[in-house]
């Protein structure tokens, strides 16, 4: 099954970094969190990549061109033009970076790599965010309802005390956040079917509005619940956090 990474926004939320580079490029300890993203993927056994590139897509292409440059020690022989590699720390994985367009939203994005997918089922995740979701358990998840769509649901915590109000204004109760109050949120990791394509009209089309809406309605979208770790990347604040994380030597996400 392949995996389609979403990589093409401009990442305005983090803008003190994405100014520079596609979000996904940002490090997270010395490589970037779209590493470590596939990293993931590829610990389950899904080594073959579709990114939908777009803002600065260069800078996607050039790392991948230059991967062993990254990651394993060289000689350059200047007088006989040549180059050693030692130690090839590369990885058995088989990259598509396609330019999606600068500002096509994210169901146009997919639409663009239909090509690229060909029929089969295929995984589809944001380039900015970690988690310890079983994989292979999504998968067979998917493929037992046969569905069009699964997207993995996760709890994102309130971050205040929690207010009831009756109808005149006074405060009936307040309390402090607990676990009953997490919002579910769709957290990516997302698997479709190629039927998800008839569900993507155009570049403006965004898969998170009327696609998956009218899936919804149509009994054609389900839920698949991760209790465990999962954060995103939309602030400095969740960046350091993931930092601290890798740091430790302890990141939940590092199963490789």
């Amino acid at each position: 099954m392949k995996v389609v990474i979403l990589a093409g926004g401009l990442g305005t939320r983090i803008s003190e970094e994405s100014h520079l580079r596609p979000k996904p490029m940002i490090e997270i300890g010395d490589q970037p969190i779209l590493w470590h993203i596939m990293k993931y993927y590829a610990s389950y056994g899904f080594d073959e990549f579709i990114i939908c590139a777009g803002y600065k897509q260069y800078v996607i292409k050039e790392y991948f061109a230059e991967y062993f440059l990254h990651n394993s020690d060289v000689t350059f022989d200047l007088a006989n033009n040549g180059i050693t590699i030692h130690n090839n720390n590369s990885e058995q994985w088989k990259v598509s970076v396609i330019d999606t367009g600068l500002h096509t939203m994210t169901g146009g994005r997919i639409r663009r790599i239909r090509p690229y997918v060909g029929d089969e089922p295929f995984m589809l995740t944001y380039g900015d965010g970690l988690c310890t979701v079983d994989l292979k358990a999504l998968e067979e998840f998917h493929r037992s309802h046969g569905k069009t769509a699964t997207i993995t649901t996760v709890n994102i915590s309130e971050m205040k005390g929690v207010l009831e109000v009756n109808d005149g204004g006074q405060v009936t109760s307040f309390r402090e956040k607990e676990d009953r109050d997490a919002s579910l949120i769709n957290g990516g990791f997302m698997v479709f079917n190629k039927e998800i394509f008839d569900y993507l009209e155009n570049d403006e089309t965004i898969l998170e509005r009327e696609p998956l809406s009218r899936l919804s309605a149509e009994g054609q979208l389900m839920s698949y619940y991760h209790p465990g770790f999962w954060q995103c990347m939309d602030t400095q604040r969740e960046k350091q956090k993931l930092e601290e994380y890798w740091a430790s030597g302890k990141a939940p996400w590092k199963r490789w």
